[in-house]
């Protein structure tokens, strides 16, 4: 698939997505993502394991994300070149909406 179908296949990213590629400024496994995206988030955002690693194995499959090891039962992921262009320009996306939604928030007054 080429880079520009895997970008548009993930933009507008969910919160799933866009906190895993977040969390994975270091390689950690699974457990360690949930743990770091409710630290993060001061526990707003619970994620269910099923819905990680679910998130995970499409991520991989796209080349999102790699495989950095895999032993004793623990599979740690780290972010790809691509999952590094996807996650920046997410952030520019998030970014626009911010200015935007600062720009007009007093219309709704």
């Amino acid at each position: 698939m080429s880079e520009d179908k895997i970008l548009k296949a993930f933009m507008p990213m969910t919160e799933t997505a866009f906190y895993i590629l977040l969390s994975l400024t270091e390689p950690r496994h699974g457990y360690g993502i949930i743990q770091h995206v409710d630290k993060i988030t001061d526990g707003r955002i619970k994620l269910g394991s099923g819905t990680v690693y679910g998130t995970l194995g499409k991520m991989e499959k796209s080349q999102v994300i790699s495989i950095y090891s895999d032993e004793n039962r623990k599979t740690i992921y780290e972010i790809t070149e691509l999952g590094k262009r996807l996650i920046k320009a997410e952030i520019e996306r998030i970014k626009e909406l911010h200015d935007n939604a600062i720009k007009y928030e007093g219309d709704f007054s």
